[in-house]
């Protein structure tokens, strides 16, 4: 009997990996988890503390972490933070552990779903198109790297987003 292949939902923040992770894992009977919020779970904090008490660096070995324990984990739709696919340990699990996809959104995307709501600590440092612009420039590569699938989500809803990775990972060989 073959597990379900993991799935890994990689991007900038402000890219629908929660959401999109929710409805890809509820379509395809599969558990979701957010890493960030296994981060949260596991601490008791927020990642906005986190960042505060142990900086950045602190945060990405936390993540870096919990990211390597939770992709062992098999037939799992897994969210990562923005910053995940900077590591390249965890480039490397999450190549290795499963089908990695990577939800691409313009700065202006980002910038829009970022405005409200959660608190993104990598935003607090400057202008929010500079910063993000910064990070797409830096980050986009290292998604690419390890990307089995690019999905555009700009302007497209949860829905549509979901049965385009479901068409696209059902036209790859398996392996």
């Amino acid at each position: 009997m073959d597990a379900k292949p993991s799935i890994f939902l990689i991007g900038p923040m402000g890219a629908g990996k929660s959401a999109v992770g929710r409805k890809l894992a509820e379509e395809l009977g599969l558990q979701f988890i957010d890493s960030d919020e296994a981060i949260e779970e596991r601490t008791g904090v927020d990642i906005p503390y986190i960042f505060e008490r142990e900086g950045e660096s602190g945060f990405r070995a936390r993540e870096r972490h919990v990211i390597d324990e939770l992709s062992r984990l098999p037939g799992i739709v897994l969210a990562t933070g923005g910053g995940a696919a900077q590591d390249p340990a965890t480039r490397e699990v999450l190549g290795q552990r499963g089908k990695v996809v990577y939800l691409h959104a313009s700065v202006d995307q980002q910038l829009r779903r970022t405005r409200g709501g959660r608190e993104r600590p990598m935003l607090k440092s400057g202008d929010p198109r500079e910063v993000l612009t910064a990070l797409m420039a830096v980050r986009d590569p290292q998604y690419r790297q390890i990307a089995d699938v690019i999905v555009e989500t700009d302007g497209r809803r949860v829905a549509a987003v979901t049965r385009e990775i479901r068409r696209r990972l059902s036209e790859m060989k398996p392996g």
